[in-house]
């Protein structure tokens, strides 16, 4: 059904890209398919053809857009959506946290350097003039 319908959409954009290029540009000049229009006395007349010429570039503009359309929803029928992140295994329930010999095993406790205490030390005593606090 899909190579039909590519077939059916080729078609259509060559004759709208025929239909396009006969038609006669809006400046009077001679189109690239046309013969320069002027007092021939044809089939149709310049203002006949012009009507029949735009009336067919939007039926075939309405074509070319559903067949395109139709195409995509013919592709994407049968795939299922795809993540971007790789599938869980069974046992795995989140990111993996190093247990080390500190206690709690945080972010933290991963990156303070090794041999750093666990605890700050205390502060050190005061230099200087000592305050005295209210009670």
């Amino acid at each position: 059904m899909q190579t039909v319908l590519i077939v059916i959409h080729l078609l259509v954009v060559l004759a709208l890209i025929g239909v396009v290029l006969i038609q006669r540009s809006e400046g009077g000049g001679l189109g690239i398919g046309g013969g320069g229009g002027g007092g021939a006395g044809g089939f149709f007349t310049a203002r006949g053809t012009a009507n029949v010429l735009t009336r067919a570039t939007a039926i075939l503009a309405l074509i070319f857009f559903i067949t395109s359309l139709t195409l995509t929803i013919v592709a994407s029928w049968g795939r299922a959506p795809r993540s971007i992140l790789p599938p869980a295994t069974q046992g795995d329930s989140g990111p993996a946290v190093p247990q080390s010999g500190t206690s709690g095993g945080s972010i933290l406790d991963q990156i303070r350097p090794q041999g750093a205490p666990a605890t700050p030390a205390a502060p050190a005593a005061p230099s200087g003039p000592q305050v005295p606090q209210s009670k």
